[in-house]
């Protein structure tokens, strides 16, 4: 069934998208003919209002994160100590202390598995829950993004829930994850086209320079220009000829109003506007890209943004192939920690947490096997993730792997499990329907929520 049906009037994001889509050449009824429902799916009872995803790009260690494991012979085990943590029985890296301390917010899955250990296409897979279409899922490959990709988990819901409200259905910040000629998949909508891509931020949130001016909307349009409102009302017109065919006239000037309100909302744009923050708060959340990319993260979250995605620095951070103990200890460890205990505390202490889906993980793990460059290489057999927030039932450890953190000896959970944990969490049936530029009906996601997190026997 689609979303307009015959003889209704346009919605406010339609004729947003309308005049984004004219930018590129594409028709009022180019964009509605894109659109579609979850067809049989009937909506869930939805956990939260919000996720905010913490994407450790490049691929952190689970061995040196949260499934440390002292006991292997030399050339596994690592350098670092486990730490107990505040959930007893679980212990976590000694380079987590302050998360340490908030361990009964958290659960941590430790049998993550998939196929691919190549960058590009695990952070597709991770970031969209099903592996690029047109490639085999153990394609031993790198692929850059394109429009056959799978949407990303804003990109779907923005398409399967359009708003009105001038709320954007999702932002990813501080970076784009782009490295030379290689853009990395999983980050827009794919085959949904651009109509439903993220907002992207690709500033640093640290800098003192930083204002809503660097956000990026959709289709080549940015704040600044369509704080213009002569500029927008000039695209929008453009499309009147062919929304007079599906709306009267009169109508269609209060769309051009409700156009504008959705690039105006104050919330939204208040969110960006991060000097209204005290110092000590700032100072909590640490004064760097990670820290105030988490603080930024959760003003969004307050502004009403369904889907924050927080990238943890730039492509291949994470990707400590030499010196990582060094790298964690020195360099990355710390102002995650920092960022991500600030973050729980302060959507625990205003109630956030009850409503607010934290998920924190890398496209895949890094091998038990300490290479000769004091690093550790690409594994996608077993790695982990931690989750926070409504509902999930923290202090708990869900999934064991062997003795060397290289493969699950319980229950493996692929990220197609980790979409629809994501989906479900948001009232998302993962069977929901959605349909291609050809309009062949797709289903969203083949994977099965883990029910384990919320006290379910998993």
């Amino acid at each position: 069934m689609p979303l307009i049906a015959s003889g209704s009037s346009l919605n406010r994001r339609q004729i947003l998208q309308a005049g984004c889509a004219g930018a590129l050449g594409m028709s009022l009824a180019d964009v509605l003919a894109a659109r579609a429902t979850a067809d049989g799916a009937a909506a869930l009872q939805p956990r939260a209002k919000s996720v905010v995803l913490v994407f450790l790009t490049g691929a952190a260690s689970h061995l040196e994160t949260f499934d440390l494991k002292p006991d292997a012979p030399e050339g596994i085990r690592g350098e670092f100590k486990p730490i107990d943590t505040a959930a007893p029985g679980v212990q976590w890296s000694e380079h987590l202390p302050l998360l340490a301390q908030r361990a009964k917010h958290a659960a941590v899955v430790r049998t993550l598995s998939h196929r691919n250990p190549a960058h590009l296409m695990g952070t597709h897979h991770v970031l969209t829950g099903m592996p690029i279409p047109t490639v085999p899922e153990d394609a031993q490959l790198d692929k850059v993004a394109s429009r056959e990709d799978w949407p990303c988990y804003a990109a779907a819901l923005d398409y399967l829930r359009p708003r009105g409200d001038g709320i954007p259905s999702g932002v990813t910040l501080p970076t784009f994850l782009l490295e030379g000629p290689l853009t990395w998949p999983g980050q827009h909508a794919g085959l949904l086209g651009p109509a439903h891509d993220p907002w992207h931020i690709t500033q640093d949130p640290n800098d003192p320079a930083f204002r809503v001016d660097s956000l990026s909307l959709p289709d080549g349009f940015t704040v600044n220009r369509m704080n213009d409102r002569e500029a927008l009302l000039a695209q929008v017109n453009r499309q009147r000829d062919a929304a007079d065919s599906l709306s009267s006239a009169g109508a269609f000037a209060g769309y051009q109003q409700s156009a504008l309100n959705l690039l105006t909302r104050g919330e939204v744009a208040r969110a960006f506007e991060l000097h209204r923050e005290d110092d000590a708060t700032r100072e909590r959340y640490g004064r760097h890209a990670y820290g105030q990319s988490l603080l930024l993260a959760r003003r969004l979250v307050q502004a009403g943004v369904p889907i924050v995605q927080c990238n943890m620095g730039h492509v291949q951070t994470w990707d400590n192939h030499g010196a990582i103990f060094s790298t964690l200890k020195d360099r990355l460890l710390p102002p995650l920690d920092r960022g991500l205990s600030a973050l729980l505390d302060d959507l625990s202490g205003s109630g956030l947490l009850d409503e607010t889906l934290v998920v924190v993980t890398g496209e895949f793990g890094r091998t038990p096997q300490v290479n000769g460059g004091a690093g550790r290489d690409h594994w996608a057999r077993c790695f982990s993730a931690l989750f926070a927030g409504a509902g999930v039932e923290g202090g708990q450890v869900i999934g064991k792997s062997d003795a060397i953190g290289g493969a699950p000896v319980t229950r493996p959970y692929r990220p197609n499990d980790l979409a629809a944990t994501i989906y479900r969490a948001l009232g998302v049936p993962a069977e929901a329907q959605i349909r291609d530029r050809f309009n062949r009906p797709l289903r969203l996601c083949d994977g099965e929520a883990i029910e384990a997190l919320y006290g379910a026997t998993g």
